[in-house]
């Protein structure tokens, strides 16, 4: 017997036909003796509909108003799938975030879990009842409703993964695990059967939509090994209740990899913009004196890339934001100009940002050196570099994300089984 924390998304829970798969993928687990809880999203579209709502009724919305509305989704799924696992025979019952409670700070509409006590759940399961938790909610120290902000249910489900000391942690999702790159890009690309944290928070973080960053932040520190698996598959299908090596991705410590390549896999973010200051006093301080505002205006600044003149007097500064942020950047920037001062600001959007992320990458040289000679040999230009120990980030135009993905996976040998 262990102990599972199961989350399905909204796609897997857009219509009552797909709760009712979902009631038969949780019932498996259920027959097999393990015990279960289980937290789910909305359904497919529901929160985009609520956002919506709250926007037409006050465009300056109250945050804590908005997080009442938005977080109804989750409630009314909750209930829908404690219902439909209730026909099938399996003792449930649906709980809100404040019911267990979910603890979270007081930044309504983007809220960080400050604490889970599992002792609310782990009582449920001694009396073998499957407890459905509404993911993306808390609650806040004003004793309100708080959301975790988009993709806030996969965090949920590994926070209480953790605090009830689940043997690990399931994620269900509209795809059958983590790639080596997007499939709809390269349709050589793989599934992985395993990847470490510290990869996969980097695929996340650059880009792989498949988990939220904050998710994957949350098994890594508290060591949460997470599946990610397609709530599509019959959930009858073989090897569907294998508990060791069910179909999927295992998310995990790089100690449970046996044989580790070089690269992991390739991620990619479009609509970035390059934004330049050039001819900028050279001094102690100037680098806190642009970023610390962008910062406060919650502007997230990646890649950036200094030059100092040949004299030492001057310095070029150049970084990348995402291109919706481009004009707030701007104004930013013309706001700090006389404190800073510097001869000119260029800006270019339309820009992508391409990764060669892994692990293997720590003990190989010319890892860099083979994605800098793949990128030229196809006529692309690199406008900026980042690196760590088990990441390459590489800004290019646009137009070429694709064909650069596409190089890059093939260069390292990732289209190969």
């Amino acid at each position: 017997m262990a102990r599972i924390v199961m989350k399905f998304g909204g796609t897997s829970v857009a219509d009552i036909a797909r709760i009712r798969n979902v009631a038969r993928h949780v019932k498996r687990e259920v027959d097999a003796g393990h015990e279960v809880a289980v937290v789910v999203s909305a359904m497919a579209g529901k929160t985009n509909e609520l956002v919506a709502w709250t926007r037409e009724a006050s465009p300056m919305h109250d945050a804590r108003e908005y997080d009442a509305v938005v977080a109804s989704g989750e409630q009314v799924t909750a209930g829908l799938l404690a219902l439909a696992l209730q026909n099938i025979g399996v003792n449930a019952r649906s709980w809100q975030g404040w019911q267990i409670p979910i603890k979270t700070d007081n930044a309504h509409g983007a809220a960080r879990i400050l604490d889970i006590d599992g002792s609310f759940l782990v009582k449920r399961f001694q009396e073998g009842q499957v407890a459905v938790v509404a993911g993306f909610q808390g609650l806040g120290p004003d004793n309100r409703i708080a959301t975790l902000g988009r993709g806030g249910s996969d965090t949920s489900a590994v926070a209480i993964a953790a605090a009830v000391k689940a043997d690990r942690c399931d994620i269900y999702t509209d795809v059958d695990g983590v790639y080596t790159t997007d499939p709809r890009i390269e349709p050589k690309a793989r599934r992985l059967s395993r990847i470490s944290f510290e990869e996969m928070l980097e695929m996340a973080s650059l880009g792989a939509k498949v988990l939220q960053v904050r998710s994957v932040e949350l098994a890594m520190v508290h060591r949460v090994r997470t599946f990610v698996r397609s709530s599509f598959e019959d959930p009858d299908a073989p090897g569907m209740g294998d508990f060791l090596n069910p179909p999927g991705t295992l998310i995990c410590d790089e100690d449970e990899i046996v044989e580790q390549q070089v690269v992991t896999g390739i991620a990619y973010a479009k609509d970035e913009a390059q934004v330049s200051l050039r001819r900028v006093a050279d001094r102690p301080g100037v680098a806190g004196g642009i970023f610390g505002p962008l910062a406060e205006a919650n502007i997230n600044v990646d890649m950036i890339v200094q030059n100092i003149s040949e004299d030492g007097k001057f310095t070029d500064m150049t970084f990348t934001v995402p291109s919706g942020d481009v004009n707030k950047a701007l104004a930013v920037l013309e706001k700090i100009r006389p404190d800073i001062g510097y001869d000119a600001v260029q800006h270019d959007e339309g820009m992508s940002k391409v990764s060669v992320i892994g692990i293997g990458m720590r003990s190989h040289a010319g890892v860099a050196a083979t994605a800098f000679q793949a990128l030229a040999s196809k006529g692309i230009n690199i406008r900026a570099i980042t690196t760590s120990e088990i990441k390459i980030s590489i800004l290019i135009d646009g137009p070429y994300t694709e064909l650069a993905v596409r190089t890059l996976h093939s260069v390292y040998g990732l289209d190969k089984q």
